[in-house]
């Protein structure tokens, strides 16, 4: 059992050793393998997007379980989880009124229980919430993303009021996290790995369709800046993310 380590440990050894250009580099190179992977293995790339959301989901129900069972929210932030409802509430909204699919019931189901975290949370739980550790300011990242999104949003035929909301959801999903990187304790460390899984999905996903330039998101995204900022904004959660996934798996 030890010789099979021996390897593994080897790696890990000399990842550790290396400058942080290296590491950068060592995980640009990992992440392009695993897209390539991806795009041999799965056919149809647009179903990659509903993985994502059920990894989400399934990060969702590590945090249920810590609400029942050990009935504390120490370690959750609560303004993680009003971010995300936020941007779900958007792009739930936009869903409905533009395209309506798979992924609107999916949305539907994780802002259903993402709200029941809040209330945890907000009433249920409140003695346990670290309420001075969760002190990012949220407006710094709500008032940006909504300027952002005013200037640039998708440029298809649908009312210019629903391409603003869509852009806005999708800047503030790529930051929505932020909140609760700086209150990571062991418990809710795999629900923000969860997050971390579900959002390279995600990235790969968006990568994917616009290298095939076949599938009807590519058609749906418009011209302009906007495939861009899509893309930008995946890659963008993806790197807060990485950081941390990359020393969870190495505490693991």
């Amino acid at each position: 059992m030890k010789a099979s380590k021996r390897p593994i440990h080897k790696v890990a050894a000399w990842v550790r050793r290396q400058p942080p250009k290296v590491k950068v580099f060592l995980a640009v190179i990992i992440g392009t393998a695993a897209i390539v992977f991806l795009r041999m293995a799965v056919h149809d790339h647009d179903k990659l997007f509903a993985v994502a959301e059920a990894v989400h989901a399934l990060g969702i129900s590590v945090l249920i379980y810590k609400l029942t069972k050990e009935k504390t929210c120490s370690g959750l932030s609560l303004k993680s989880q009003e971010l995300t409802a936020l941007f779900l509430a958007v792009r739930l909204y936009c869903s409905f009124v533009m395209e309506y699919d798979i992924h609107t019931l999916l949305d539907s189901a994780t802002l259903i229980t993402t709200l029941w975290v809040i209330y945890m949370i907000r009433f249920k739980l409140a003695s346990s919430y670290m309420g001075d550790e969760d002190n990012f300011a949220i407006f710094y990242m709500v008032i940006p993303c909504a300027v952002l999104s005013l200037f640039v949003h998708p440029s298809t035929g649908h009312h210019l009021l629903n391409r603003i909301f869509w852009g806005f959801s999708v800047y503030i999903e790529a930051v929505s996290v932020l909140p609760q990187l700086r209150m990571v304790e062991p418990f809710t460390a795999h629900y923000v790995f969860a997050l971390g899984i579900a959002r390279f999905l995600s990235c790969a996903h968006w990568i994917l369709q616009v290298l095939d330039s076949r599938g009807p998101l590519v058609a749906a995204l418009g011209y302009g800046l906007w495939p861009s900022m899509v893309l930008l904004s995946e890659l963008v959660q993806t790197l807060i993310l990485t950081d941390f996934c990359y020393y969870y798996v190495k505490s693991c």
